[in-house]
């Protein structure tokens, strides 16, 4: 039976001194960053992606270990698990990811956008659990949980529908946080490309003016020219 010690010893086959460093840097885990203390031993997605499959089925108890460990490819590993085994297991997948994501445990990123979509979108759109759900992680005092508020929108938008990712973002319009506006400003793009045009430009003409700057930019990067700047005008 394998547990969660052959998982780290896989990614550690995988892992890389100079990768590692370069991580650190990249994932801002100095101090006062958004991912202070973060640990890195180095290994690549692609690498970490290979090990999961490896390891599909893996017992919850033990994916559990992984979510709790302090290595953050360790935690990437346990999340991507749990992408695996959500249609296996929608209802108890979720609680267990939303309980990781509540105790600080899936807290960069990559770890949220590489899980909200495909457990918490899911779920929801699948009416397993209220709409309210987005609403109140956008709501969160806590960056990663409105991270995953908003990206779990896009799972909703991939099928046709817009609604939360709009309501979500009009609720985020006065957010500081860097990570958020980049975010928010993704899904409205997304919006635009994948649902219609008009549900971009409808949010824009109503709300432009009160975005913030990385808001807009990210929610406009595929209209022409001439519309960026009339939309970014208005700010």
């Amino acid at each position: 039976m394998t547990d969660a010690a052959d998982v780290r010893a896989a990614l550690a086959e995988n892992a890389s001194p100079a990768d590692a460093a370069h991580l650190q840097r990249f994932f801002k885990t100095g101090a006062g960053q958004y991912g202070e203390g973060d640990v890195f031993i180095g290994v690549r997605v692609p690498a970490t992606r290979r090990v999961v499959k490896r390891f599909r089925g893996l017992d919850p108890a033990e994916i559990e270990v992984l979510l709790d460990d302090p290595v953050h490819e360790h935690r990437l590993a346990a999340v991507l698990l749990l992408v695996d085994a959500y249609p296996r297991a929608p209802d108890a997948v979720y609680i267990q990811y939303l309980a990781a994501v509540a105790r600080g445990r899936v807290n960069n990123w990559d770890l949220v956008d590489a899980s909200a979509e495909h457990i918490v979108g899911p779920h929801v759109r699948a009416g397993r659990a209220p709409q309210s759900v987005l609403d109140e992680l956008a709501a969160s005092s806590d960056l990663w949980e409105r991270r995953v508020g908003v990206l779990a929108t896009f799972d909703f938008i991939k099928h046709g529908d817009a609604r939360p990712a709009l309501r979500l973002a009009q609720a985020l319009l006065s957010d500081r946080e860097d990570l958020i506006q980049k975010a928010t400003g993704w899904m409205l793009r997304e919006a635009g490309k994948r649902v219609s045009r008009e549900v971009l430009t409808g949010f824009l003409d109503a709300h432009a003016a009160a975005m913030p700057r990385t808001m807009l930019s990210y929610a406009t990067e595929h209209l022409s020219a001439g519309e960026r700047t009339h939309y970014r005008a208005l700010r």
